[in-house]
């Protein structure tokens, strides 16, 4: 019975979060802190961001990548089931009744204006997501710097996605292994 309350609020908490966001994975984000992090305890911000990473490199949405992984993580292949209908379902419903009434009022200048106000909306939650994954993840000047060529080669160069966040993950644990290596023999040289 207590698995079966936490399957539902899995399901409920995703389909909430499936339900009231616009704009995919990232723009999620506020909403699966506020849910999972926060009210859930069901992972931490940094899980999250962790979930976050791996999703943008997983085939498939990132939305329903992290509510998998987060599934997965509270109560097994079960939970990330149960987690992954919870945050897709809202868009099934909203996708068949949309179809059905679309091609007659898209052409409406009300309807144009309404999707014009909601993507600058996404905009504002997207930064915003940006701003709050860059406070816990950029903490020091390499992170810093990762960051910044990460930016440049998929604005500038082109480079793919994957490529760029496999060569960040390198350049992350280089960096530790020779941060701790630095470390131990400031420790061992008192």
């Amino acid at each position: 019975m207590k698995k079966l309350k936490v399957l539902w609020k899995l399901y409920s908490a995703f389909f909430k979060i499936g339900i009231l966001t616009f704009g995919g994975g990232y723009a999620m984000l506020p909403m699966i802190e506020k849910e999972v992090v926060e009210k859930h305890k069901w992972a931490t911000m940094e899980e999250v961001m962790d979930y976050f990473a791996i999703s943008q490199c997983t085939p498939g949405v990132i939305a329903v990548n992290s509510a998998t992984f987060v599934g997965y993580k509270t109560e097994g292949v079960l939970g990330g089931i149960v987690a992954t209908m919870g945050v897709v379902t809202p868009s099934v419903i909203i996708i068949s009744l949309i179809a059905t009434v679309l091609q007659s009022v898209y052409e409406n200048k009300y309807v144009k204006s309404a999707f014009q106000g909601i993507g600058v909306a996404v905009c504002a939650i997207l930064v915003q997501a940006i701003l709050k994954i860059g406070k816990s993840g950029i903490v020091d000047a390499v992170t810093a710097a990762i960051a910044v060529l990460a930016f440049l080669l998929s604005s500038f160069l082109d480079v793919p996605t994957i490529a760029i966040i496999i060569g960040a993950g390198f350049v992350g644990i280089v960096y530790r292994v020779l941060k701790e290596k630095s470390n131990s023999k400031k420790g061992g040289a008192k």
